[in-house]
């Protein structure tokens, strides 16, 4: 929400209101499209990169840092998530579409690649 807000003020600073609007139809469309789909009535919310992308390019950040900031700001929680799925059997916090494809594989020095 707060997010959303300030790209709201910054779309008007930058002459972009209907890329906004566009965004906004999106985020509308999708609740709508879940609760459908889903067949109950919890709202699901849009997650905060659905504005902070757009910020992004407001603020005239290259679109090859997009990715790098998203998991810079992500990384201690999912350091977090991996920690309690290895050592707290009782409280593990597994996401339900988390799968593990790869075989074990051993690790490569920086040197040796």
């Amino acid at each position: 929400v707060i997010l959303k807000d300030l790209a709201s003020q910054l779309a008007k600073e930058k002459k972009k209101e209907c890329e906004l609007q566009f965004l906004e139809l999106i985020e509308e469309r999708a609740v709508e499209c879940f609760m459908k789909v889903k067949g109950d009535k919890k709202r699901v919310c849009a997650n905060v990169d659905l504005y902070s992308g757009f910020i992004y390019d407001m603020l005239g950040i290259p679109k090859e840092i997009y990715t790098p900031l998203f998991a810079m700001s992500r990384i201690v929680g999912w350091c977090a998530n991996r920690i309690e799925e290895l050592n707290f059997d009782d409280r593990k916090i597994i996401r339900p579409a988390y799968k593990n494809v790869i075989d074990p594989q051993e690790f490569i020095s920086m040197d040796k690649r």
